[in-house]
């Protein structure tokens, strides 16, 4: 039995492990990215058994400068969570295996920060690097969206999604990221890129008025504390206003319901994923009995949702109406970034949950969890989340956001940061 195995049956990280991975540097992949050899069922029943016959942009420009594809890593059902608790498997935090590795790419954090030397790409929508890179104490990169070409990627929210890094050390950021990066013709949306640019000093940094409200103790201490560090690095600090940051998470809702109803449409158990229900059945009821059967209780409740946003009055009222703030948003994000570097803010409220908790937790409960990690993927701006702190030995982060197609200024922030902060590297235990 591999090394990789004999770990994954204490934190559970990969949904699949290589039978013989090659030797030379390692990686993994979220199982919502095409490789080939592994399946790709984005967490879901609905795809069990598919295997593509093809590597996604990304996996084959980092097996084409010798890196070793060893697995494909646990994750929330096509992305749907903050807490990776939706899929078939349910990842350990490295920290505490009570508690969550955060989501929904938090199998992947979990392998960056439990295995030496290990880049994941993990993907996100709405904050699903971001989350798990906090909880589990290592560095997670979300790039401009379409700096990274989404080809082989299964995504349900096409207008945010992304592939990112995440790994433990802020060197790997800048060896992978420039690998995966470029334009791509299967792609339409990377050929419009500028070349990316590495070496951009962070010299000036906002955060928004009123940002630690509602934030746990443990958390705005270790981000006020990360703030004096910032100083420390001659990075002038400056609080700004950013009122429109309270309507991020409502209109990300309903416009990733309503472009995730539309993406999940695909599986209907006739073309795509499963094939095994009654095709005798008039068209409806078999759509209807093979969704109920395969899909997971939040890509039902997202599908219902994303439709119901664009039916009648509600196009008007709801979906055109977020549309509005998410343009009302950037704006918002492109003034303070034309006088600051970045934007920073806590990664996420709090410190990894335990699991007991989460099941307490209500669908809204859940999704607040996001409010930091949200409005930069919403805007498709880049977002680097770094450790900060530790509160009761478990990790807290802090998110920098950049202007579009500035990841430069995030990876020299990351590598100054790695300098000045004690990070700690969680005891594996087999």
């Amino acid at each position: 039995m591999t090394r990789h195995r004999i770990i994954n049956e204490r934190y559970r990280m990969f949904s699949e492990t290589a039978a013989r991975p090659d030797d030379g540097p390692e990686f993994s992949v979220s199982d919502d990215i095409a490789a080939m050899g592994f399946q790709a069922a984005a967490g879901s029943r609905v795809l069990e058994g598919y295997r593509p016959v093809f590597d996604a942009t990304a996996v084959s420009r980092l097996k084409a400068v010798g890196r070793s594809l060893v697995g494909k890593t646990n994750m929330d059902e096509f992305g749907f969570g903050m807490f990776t608790t939706t899929g078939p498997e349910v990842p350990r935090n490295p920290f505490d295996i009570r508690r969550s590795c955060g989501g929904s790419s938090g199998g992947a954090a979990c392998a960056a920060a439990v295995l030496d030397d290990h880049v994941a790409l993990g993907t996100s929508a709405g904050g699903s690097i971001t989350s798990p890179a906090a909880f589990c104490g290592i560095f997670g990169l979300t790039p401009t969206h379409g700096r990274v070409s989404r080809y082989g990627q299964i995504d349900s929210v096409s207008s945010m999604g992304s592939i990112g890094v995440l790994a433990s050390k802020s060197s790997m950021l800048r060896e992978c990221l420039p690998v995966i990066s470029g334009k791509d013709r299967m792609d339409p949306v990377s050929t419009v890129q500028p070349v990316l640019k590495l070496g951009k000093k962070l010299r000036s940094a906002a955060v928004p008025k009123g940002i630690t409200d509602g934030v746990g103790k443990d958390v705005r201490k270790a981000f006020d504390d990360s703030l004096d560090v910032l100083r420390g690095m001659s990075v002038d600090v400056e609080y700004v206003d950013m009122p429109s940051l309270r309507y991020a998470l409502p209109a990300h809702y309903i416009l990733s319901v309503t472009e995730t109803a539309t993406n999940l449409v695909t599986y209907c158990g006739m073309r795509v994923g499963k094939q095994d229900g009654d095709l005798s059945l008039p068209f409806n009821d078999y759509f209807v009995s093979f969704r109920s059967r395969y899909f997971g209780r939040e890509a039902k409740l997202r599908s219902i949702m994303g439709a119901l946003m664009t039916s009648g009055e509600n196009r008007n009222a709801f979906y055109l109406r977020s549309l509005g703030i998410r343009q009302l948003l950037l704006e918002d994000h492109k003034d303070v970034l034309r006088t600051h570097d970045v934007i920073v803010t806590p990664s996420m409220p709090s410190v990894a949950p335990n699991f007991s908790d989460i099941e307490g937790m209500s669908s809204v409960d859940r999704y607040v969890t996001g409010r930091f990690a949200v409005p930069p993927v919403f805007c498709g701006l880049p977002c680097l989340s770094v450790p900060c702190g530790y509160s009761g030995g478990m990790p807290a982060g802090m998110q920098l956001t950049s202007d579009h197609w500035d990841e430069g200024v995030l990876i020299s922030a990351a590598e100054e940061w790695e300098k000045m902060f004690p990070m700690k590297r969680p005891e594996v235990s087999v």
